[in-house]
């Protein structure tokens, strides 16, 4: 059995865990910057985000080169979700928001997030394939299925745990067997979300769209990884439906809407 992904699981768990502790000696100056106001009026520091990004990222290079699209894609997506973090303007809300802001000519911090999130996902799709027979086409499918995992992350992004409970369960059967193809990436997120889940269960915390993106994205490409271009079109079919479906309708309020969802969504917090 290859020991490879708990050694990178637990490498990204204690880096993100030993993080998270240590928050509180960062410059007032710096945290302010990170400082929100949650669905329950409480202020909440995004910093999990940065966290969860890097802490993924130092999991995946306990595996040595051949994680190089794990550090990739962490990173990426954990930048430009960064960037929307610190600078976004919340004048334009999702896809349908900063798609019909292009139209009239404003390029908002969302936009640029897409088109960033759409280049980490193909760098990552053509890192994971370069060693394959896997053509173009495939390729490009797995990009577009990386970016969309990191979308639908955000979006659930909206209450204590609840990201982080959806890419663990959506990553956990990645890990077996251990030396199957996606297993390193998949510890990887479920390390860092191990490490970081304690604050955000607490709503002491919240992945932010720096690391609700690092850790989608790290899920739509350990399924990249471990699929054909059959399952990756199947990847952004779902997600992409579920982006949609989002611009219509509140999975906040499916979610209570529905017991066994709701109880599930509630598990662990206080």
């Amino acid at each position: 059995m290859s020991r490879r992904p708990l050694t990178v699981g637990l490498v990204a768990g204690v880096a993100a865990a030993g993080a998270m502790a240590l928050r509180h000696h960062v410059p007032q100056t710096f945290r302010a910057r990170w400082d929100r106001t949650n669905h329950a009026g409480a202020t909440v520091t995004l910093l999990e985000g940065p966290v969860y990004a890097v802490a993924a990222a130092l999991g995946g290079m306990a595996a040595g080169p051949s994680a190089l699209p794990v550090v990739t894609v962490s990173l990426g997506a954990g930048a430009f979700g960064a960037l929307d973090d610190l600078a976004g303007d919340a004048t334009s809300k999702g896809l349908r928001g900063h798609l019909g802001a292009l139209t009239r000519g404003e390029v908002t911090t969302g936009a640029v997030k897409i088109v960033g999130l759409a280049a980490t996902g193909l760098v990552g799709a053509a890192l994971a394939d370069r060693s394959s027979s896997r053509g173009a086409l495939t390729t490009l499918v797995g990009g577009a299925a990386v970016a969309g995992a990191a979308n639908v992350a955000n979006l659930l992004d909206l209450r204590p745990g609840r990201a982080l409970k959806a890419v663990s369960l959506t990553a956990a059967p990645l890990l077996l067997p251990p030396s199957a193809a996606g297993a390193t990436t998949a510890a990887a997120a479920l390390g860092a979300a191990a490490g970081t889940v304690r604050t955000d269960m607490r709503g002491e915390s919240m992945l932010g769209d720096t690391g609700a993106n690092s850790a989608g994205a790290l899920v739509g490409l350990a399924l990249v990884e471990r699929l054909g271009l059959r399952g990756r079109l199947v990847v952004v079919a779902v997600t992409a439906g579920l982006t949609v479906l989002s611009e219509r309708v509140s999975f906040s309020a499916v979610i209570e809407d529905t017991p066994a969802l709701r109880r599930l969504d509630r598990w662990g917090r206080p």
